[in-house]
Parts: C-alpha cells; sequence; structure tokens
C-alpha cells in the first residue's frame, strides 16, 4: 500500500466508507429535508455544538444549549454559557472562512475562546502534554515547533486538496491539528468543526451534520484512535475511525422519526395516498392500493418501485411477476 506524507496509508475500509458516504449524499434525504426546512438546520447545528463541548466537559444539557443560542437565561457555569455563546458564533462562520487558511483557523479558536482563553487566536508559547489523571500519556512538540508545524500541514492541504477526497483529507488535518496541540486550550473544539469547515466548502450537506453528536456517543473509541495514532507515528487508525462517525451519523440521522416525518412532506400527494395506504392495510397488493386510492395504474406501479429502489416498501412473498405483487414497509 502507498504510504503518504502527512504519514497515513489509504486502506480498502476507508475506501469503502468513501464510497458509501458519497452514495448516502446523493440519496438521502435528511440532506434534502435540511435545504427545505430551516428548524431542522437549526436543530443538527444545536446539536453539533452541545456534543462538541459536551465531549470538553461542558455541563449544560441539549436544552440549555438550546436556550442560551436562543437568548434565554440559563442558570449554569459562566464559562460554559460563554462557550456555548463563542461556539455558536464560530459555526456561523464557516462559510466565511478558507479551509486551507491557518489565518482563518486562528481567527476561529479566537472565536470559539472569547472570554475564556487569554491567549485566544495564538499559538501557545509553552510546552503542553495529554493526561490522564496525573499520568502524562502524551507530550506535544514544543511550542517553538507549532507556527513551522502549521504551516507545514497548511502548505500540504493547500497542495493535495484536489487530489484527495476531502473525507479523507479532512480525517488527516483533524488528526494532525490535535497531535501539533497548537492552542493552550480549544484544539479538540477548533478540529472538529474545522473538519466540518473543510467538508462543507467541499459539500454543503455537511454544513449541518453534527458529526460532534456520534463523535460523542463514541469518546472513548475516539480518544484511544488518537492515542493509538500517537503510538504508531500515522493517522491511518483515526482516518478509518473518523469516516466510520460521518457514516454513521448520515445514517442515523436519515433514518430518525424526526426525518421520517419530514420526508413524507417531499412526497407528491399521491406517493403519500399510496404509502398511507399500504400503512393502513400492513400488507396489500398493488390492485387494492388502485382501488382504494383511485389512482391510475402505472402511476401506482411506477409509485410503488420508487418505493422499493429507496427501501420504503418491500415485496412480500414470490410475487416476482404476478400483476397483484402484494407490498409492506420495510423494516
Amino acid at each position: 500500500m502507498e504510504i503518504n506524507y502527512p504519514p497515513y496509508t489509504i486502506t480498502d475500509k476507508m475506501l469503502n466508507f468513501v464510497s458509501d458516504i458519497m452514495k448516502k449524499i446523493g440519496e438521502a434525504n435528511y440532506f434534502e429535508n435540511l435545504n427545505r426546512y430551516p428548524e431542522l438546520r437549526r436543530k443538527s447545528r444545536i446539536r453539533s455544538i452541545h456534543s462538541s463541548l459536551a465531549i470538553e466537559n461542558n455541563q449544560l444539557s441539549l436544552f440549555q444549549v438550546e436556550d442560551v443560542i436562543n437568548g434565554k437565561p440559563v442558570i449554569g457555569e459562566q464559562k460554559d454559557i460563554q462557550e456555548v455563546k463563542n461556539a455558536y458564533n464560530a459555526y456561523e462562520q464557516i462559510d466565511k472562512v478558507n479551509p486551507y487558511s491557518v489565518e482563518d483557523l486562528k481567527k476561529i479558536h479566537g472565536i470559539l475562546t472569547f472570554l475564556i482563553e487569554k491567549d485566544a487566536g495564538k499559538f501557545r508559547n509553552h510546552g503542553e502534554g495529554v493526561y490522564d489523571g496525573d499520568i502524562c500519556i502524551f507530550t506535544c512538540p514544543p511550542h517553538s515547533l507549532v507556527p513551522t508545524l502549521m504551516d507545514n500541514l497548511f502548505n500540504w492541504m493547500n497542495e493535495v486538496k484536489d487530489k484527495i477526497n476531502p473525507l479523507i483529507l479532512s480525517s488527516i488535518f483533524h488528526y494532525e491539528f490535535v497531535f501539533i496541540h497548537p492552542f493552550h486550550d480549544g484544539n479538540g473544539r477548533t478540529a472538529r468543526l474545522w473538519q466540518t469547515v473543510i467538508l462543507s466548502h467541499w459539500e454543503k450537506a455537511f454544513k449541518f451534520l453534527p458529526i460532534e453528536s456520534m463523535i460523542k456517543k463514541n469518546q472513548e473509541e475516539y480518544y484511544t484512535a488518537i492515542q493509538n495514532c500517537n503510538n504508531a507515528g500515522n493517522s491511518t487508525e483515526f482516518i478509518e475511525f473518523m469516516l466510520k462517525m460521518i457514516n454513521d451519523t448520515i445514517d442515523e440521522m436519515n433514518n430518525s422519526k424526526e426525518m421520517k416525518d419530514k420526508s413524507m412532506l417531499l412526497l407528491s400527494e399521491n406517493e403519500q395516498k399510496v404509502l398511507e395506504c399500504i400503512k393502513k392495510n400492513v400488507i396489500i397488493g398493488a390492485k387494492e392500493i388502485i382501488e382504494q386510492t383511485k389512482i391510475a395504474d402505472r402511476t401506482v406501479r411506477r409509485i410503488l418501485k420508487k418505493f422499493v429502489d429507496n427501501k420504503t416498501i418491500e415485496s412480500v412473498g414470490n410475487t416476482e411477476n404476478t400483476p397483484n405483487k402484494k407490498y409492506k414497509l420495510a423494516e
């Protein structure tokens, strides 16, 4: 397999994830719904913010985060409340920054840590380590090397951005950034947001995909993948992990009850009638659907084929060539 720099190896597992993700982006109702319903975009954004901050021990609940963003009073630590305000302001800048500009990244860090970190938007000027309790499990690169390491990372991204799929590129960035640990605080939040920046400038669908919520659910594995990559000297395992998180997030959002309810609004009137007919009867033949809906035979059969193809419904029994093939909702 080809070895690349920054060090990582392209694996079959990565390629399969990339293929699945790109296929789902083209098919998923979730992304179409996001374009049509502002409330879904807002809820997804709030989930992203809550999860990313919760990973860093922010104690506010999802509902409290929503209240802060909506300008309502919340009882909690002032630092936690300020982090929510900062994160919301930072995520609002996604369309306005250049994913391949280190200066823009520093600006985003400055917004994320406003009124919290005295060196907001500035690289650290001291040594740092990652601790498990009182035990240092990783010593970050010396602060004197941080500007050079960050310049090298962004120079590399600018060189390869048209050659490497952004799903892989953004995951490489995510790992390399947390390895360099360029800021005193806020590195995790910045890394997760900047991966979204890279992805959303490639495909707008990613702007409101709450990948952070899936990372939060798999937080232990997230840190384990980072530590394993630190030990291995390459980002291969972390890339595979992040691609799985992206893939799982798309599946979760597309299959959520809220998304399915919204997806009904995207159906034509005839499609809604056919689907409701199947729901009501549990198992029903094509002829009965035509009779009950009063929709033309050809139209009903076209709709049924569409629903079978997108796995909304499935055929029942050995009825492949019968005119009264029976259907039920897909499990």
